[in-house]
């Protein structure tokens, strides 16, 4: 096996380090979202995972609860259309792959 083999597997492994960072910058990214003009807020990471939720409470009314779960999805709604807005690293490290196909 000639150099060939040698540099793709030191492509390979600096593709794995740099799918490794990614992946620690996706989990430490915050992106809010929110809905009914700042009533409900709430905090994901780059993976979706829901971290925190803020609701004020004039906007918490016991006969219309309805409301306040659709500002809630509102809310989700708009941090995840941020998320996607941004891009995810995945795209950038599919850019810069040194490999042709």
């Amino acid at each position: 096996m000639g150099s060939g083999f040698s540099k793709r597997k030191k492509q390979a492994r600096l593709m794995q380090e740099q799918f490794q960072k990614m992946q620690e910058t996706m989990q430490s990214k915050e992106i809010s979202g929110e809905s009914g003009s700042g009533l409900v807020s709430v905090i994901i990471d780059g993976e979706k995972q829901l971290k925190s939720i803020s609701i004020k409470p004039d906007c918490v009314d016991r006969e219309d609860i309805e409301g306040l779960q659709d500002l809630i999805c509102a809310a989700l709604q708009d941090a995840y259309a941020k998320l996607e807005k941004e891009g995810t690293p995945t795209d950038s490290l599919m850019q810069g792959l040194p490999f042709s196909f």
